[in-house]
């Protein structure tokens, strides 16, 4: 019985064994392939080498929102910045702008010389609400949603439809409470000449246009729409030309200085997450996705996906 067992030992280890070491190194080729990742490379117009994605968003943070915000606010806007990028770039595909008319981006070295003694701390907030994030972006149903932001609003968000003529499902007005207790100023006051006002417009005001001026505001409380007897253009217009802090504005005429006296409350086109108000949110204890589905209605956030063969590896 004894060498009965001698010999099925001698053949499990003669057989067996070299099996189970030949197969452990495609075991261990598996678990890399696992650990790879993809990642996007961004072209921004005015740098001289693409910048991958998870950099590229430590870069627009710096350049779109105040670093000592709360970490939650800070990760909403890493998010909503990462999903701008996503749809705007076709995933990395097409070249995008560093200025406003995109969304601000600002390289390392930029960062090192507006933050200064602060650098340090301030980006390692940034990074690590990046890092937190990691390859996270809004969809509305399968679609890269077109993640719209600004800085502070009026009480209420401006619906997609106002802003362009265009209705967004995702894009609709909702409330932004609390801004004001945590924006540096929510309204603003300017003056401007007649001679001002009118070069600006391009319109010959006087006057009888100013006693015959109706803002016609819609249910967010912006101007819509702006008569004055033959002058009509819409709010937004006159915010573009006047350069206008918002579109909630108010106008009065001081006839006797011929001075134009201009009023705003918020700051931005007012369309998707308000910064300030993810701010507010986020010191009441909201966290980013909470504040990301509060804002972009309907929608919800999953990881970045690429075609294979679009892909960095990198172990």
């Amino acid at each position: 019985m004894y060498k009965k067992l001698l010999v099925l030992f001698i053949i499990f280890t003669l057989f067996i064994i070299p099996i189970l070491v030949r197969q452990a190194p495609e075991l261990k080729l598996v678990e890399q392939r696992e650990e790879k990742y993809c990642d996007v490379l961004i072209t921004v117009i005015g740098v001289d080498e693409p910048i991958p994605l998870e950099e590229y968003v430590v870069g627009v943070v710096a350049g779109e929102m105040p670093a000592d915000f709360h970490p939650e606010a800070l990760k909403a806007q890493v998010i909503a910045a990462r999903t701008y990028a996503a749809r705007n770039t076709d995933k990395g595909v097409k070249p995008i702008a560093k200025d406003v008319s995109a969304q601000v981006y600002r390289t390392e070295a930029e960062r090192k010389e507006r933050w200064g003694k602060s650098f340090k701390d301030n980006e390692k907030k940034v990074r690590q609400a990046a890092e937190a994030t990691e390859g996270e972006i809004i969809v509305y149903g399968e679609e890269i949603i077109s993640a719209m932001f600004f800085s502070t609003s009026n009480g209420k968000t401006e619906a997609a439809q106002n802003f362009s003529g265009n209705p967004v499902e995702y894009l609709q007005s909702v409330d932004s409470p609390g801004e004001e207790d945590v924006a540096p100023t929510v309204e603003r006051k300017q003056e401007l000449t007649l001679t001002e006002w009118n070069r600006k417009l391009g319109f010959n005001w006087n006057a009888n246009q100013f006693r015959e001026l109706q803002l016609v505001r819609n249910q967010t409380g912006r101007v819509q729409k702006i008569i004055a007897g033959p002058y009509e253009t819409s709010g937004r217009q006159i915010r573009e030309k006047l350069h206008l802090a918002s579109t909630d504005f108010n106008i009065a005429y001081d006839v006797n200085n011929q001075i134009v006296h201009i009023t705003t409350v918020g700051y931005g086109h007012g369309v998707g997450m308000s910064q300030y108000g993810a701010e507010a949110f986020a010191q009441k204890g909201w966290t980013a996705d909470q504040i990301l589905s509060h804002y972009y209605t309907g929608t919800k956030i999953q990881k970045i996906n690429l075609p294979e063969d679009r892909c960095l590896k990198s172990p």
